[in-house]
């Protein structure tokens, strides 16, 4: 979803119980005679109790939404979403559901677990839903990282590589895609993790205007990879670190033997900072890098752009087996719950090392607004500038990086 948008609306809804009867019966003292003030008599007679009591606890819920409740509540639920307008999907409606919960409730220390549910639906066609998470078992010991979705897109297609994004046409064609990621990871020293994945990903693509572009590779691949990685993580907040270092180098392996089309190799290095500036200020830093050898599939390739790097391009308008992304971004809380965010980055696709060219990096920047949505979650509404009028808008949870 990408193109000039504009959020029109945010909501959020409570999935609190009702009333209770308590609640509904004003006190009374011994003889049956009220013991609610005469203003507060009146103020009810002039708005209806059922109505008074509704705005009272939409207030309440916004006020309080951002209070650890993992520390009473053995399940903290809250759901927030709001339509959107784009260029390319056109009207859309997109809804997140996030849930904090504690692995251990005997264990206040460890960072409480978190998943989400996600989906999205536009006037185009498009829609989306998907559930990911991160469970933290006790002092953080153990870890299971994880994301699975589906989506249906009409989308675009420039080719493989710089140039095709640069001066072919696009061609349209439908996207259906479902994909699942499972990370298990063990601590074998402070903050060092040893881990193994497994992923599925199905891509069709249908309707193409001009499949000339694929370059004689089929329209759908199924892919399903196995793989290890090791874990460096200092963050003091996953989704939302103030302090700490996050670095991770995974490589997975996708067999012809297990259903894959060919055999090809997949290696991702990524490398996260982050630090405190000055009051309510933190500087984030992100590098990115994918190498992929072998038979590669054009559904499997590296995709620049997205809503969590060089946000504002189309994703997969530029794509390539290799790709090396980098950005730093400021975050400053400015009152109360509100922030905001600037950041800056670069770019670059190649199909390997020999053939990267500097004058072909991609430039990034943008600007953005943060909600603490709950605690140490934010929603975030981004503006993303890229070059040759790749820009959008984009509303997410949690941040890019």
């Amino acid at each position: 979803m990408n193109g000039k948008s504009i959020v029109a609306l945010l909501f959020a809804v409570s999935l609190s119980s009702g009333v209770s009867a308590q609640e509904q019966i004003p006190a009374a003292d011994s003889a049956g005679r009220s013991t609610v003030p005469a203003e507060t008599v009146l103020a009810s007679d002039s708005v209806p109790a059922k109505r008074n009591h509704f705005f009272r606890r939409f207030y309440n819920y916004f006020k309080n939404a951002n209070e650890d409740k993992t520390l009473t509540k053995k399940f903290d639920f809250s759901v927030i979403g709001g339509p959107h307008y784009s260029s390319d999907t056109k009207l859309g409606l997109g809804l997140v559901a996030a849930g904090l919960f504690r692995m251990d409730r005997t264990d206040m220390i460890t960072p409480p677990s978190n998943i989400s549910l996600f989906g999205d639906i536009t006037t185009t066609g498009f829609y989306l839903l998907g559930v990911r998470g991160n469970l933290i078992f006790r002092d953080t010991k153990h870890r299971l990282d994880f994301t699975t979705y589906f989506f249906s897109f009409p989308s675009a297609f420039w080719g493989i590589g710089h140039y095709a994004a640069e001066h072919n046409t696009p061609s349209s064609y439908k996207r259906f895609q479902t994909q699942f990621k499972i990370d298990y990871m063990t601590r074998v020293a402070r903050n060092l993790y040893v881990g193994v994945n497994g992923s599925f990903q199905y891509v069709a693509g249908s309707n193409f205007t001009n499949i000339e572009q694929l370059g004689g590779q089929k329209t759908f691949y199924t892919n399903t990879g196995l793989g290890a990685f090791v874990l460096y993580d200092s963050r003091d907040v996953i989704n939302n670190a103030y302090r700490g270092i996050y670095a991770k180098i995974d490589q997975r392996f996708f067999p012809k033997f297990i259903g894959n089309n060919g055999t090809f190799y997949h290696t991702e290095v990524n490398f996260n900072a982050y630090h405190k500036l000055w009051k309510g200020a933190v500087m984030a830093y992100d590098f990115y890098g994918v190498v992929n050898k072998g038979d590669t599939p054009w559904t499997m390739l590296a995709l620049l752009g997205g809503s969590y790097r060089m946000r504002g391009y189309y994703e997969g308008r530029y794509r390539d087996n290799d790709m090396v992304e980098i950005q730093a971004e400021l975050r400053q809380r400015i009152y109360g719950r509100s922030g905001a965010a600037v950041w800056v980055g670069a770019g670059n696709v190649f199909p390997n090392f020999g053939s990267f060219k500097l004058n072909q990096t991609l430039p990034n920047y943008g600007i953005g607004y943060r909600w603490e949505f709950k605690k140490r979650v934010n929603v975030r509404l981004d503006y993303g500038f890229g070059k040759r009028g790749n820009n959008s808008f984009l509303f997410q949870i949690n941040e890019a990086f």
